[in-house]
C-alpha cells in the first residue's frame, strides 16, 4: 500500500481511511492471542508475543492521543517509518507463522505416540 503512495497510485487521503480501519483490531487481535497463550501456560510463545504487545500498547496511548494512526498530511514525512514498521511486522508473523506450525506438528506427533 505504501508504494502505491509512493508511486502516486492511490492519494494519501484514500490510504490513510483504508489503514486506519485495521490498525485497531490489528491490535486488539494480538492482546488477545497474547492473553491465550498466558491462560494456557504457553510460556514460549507468550515471550515471543510480548515486545509487540509492548509497542502496540506504546502506540495505543499515541493513538489514544489523536484520533487517528495514519494522517494524510504527515503521511509523506512519515512513509519510511510506516514502511519499517511494516517489515517488521511482517518478518515477525512470517517468523511467527512457522514457529506455531512448528509447534502444532510437535503437538501432533507427541499425541500419536
Amino acid at each position: 500500500m505504501f508504494s502505491d503512495l509512493e508511486c502516486d497510485y492511490i492519494n494519501p487521503i484514500d490510504l490513510c481511511n483504508k489503514l486506519n480501519q485495521f490498525v485497531l483490531p490489528e491490535m486488539g487481535f494480538q492482546a488477545f492471542l497474547t492473553l491465550c497463550f498466558l491462560l494456557s501456560g504457553q510460556w514460549s510463545a507468550l515471550f515471543l508475543n510480548l515486545p509487540l504487545v509492548a509497542f502496540n500498547v506504546q502506540k495505543f496511548v499515541t493513538i489514544m492521543n489523536k484520533n487517528h494512526m495514519y494522517d494524510a498530511t504527515e503521511i509523506f514525512r512519515t512513509l519510511g517509518g510506516h514502511k519499517k514498521e511494516c517489515f517488521i511486522k511482517l518478518g515477525f508473523y512470517l517468523v511467527s507463522f512457522f514457529y506455531y506450525l512448528y509447534r502444532m506438528i510437535v503437538a501432533l506427533i507427541s499425541e500419536s505416540e
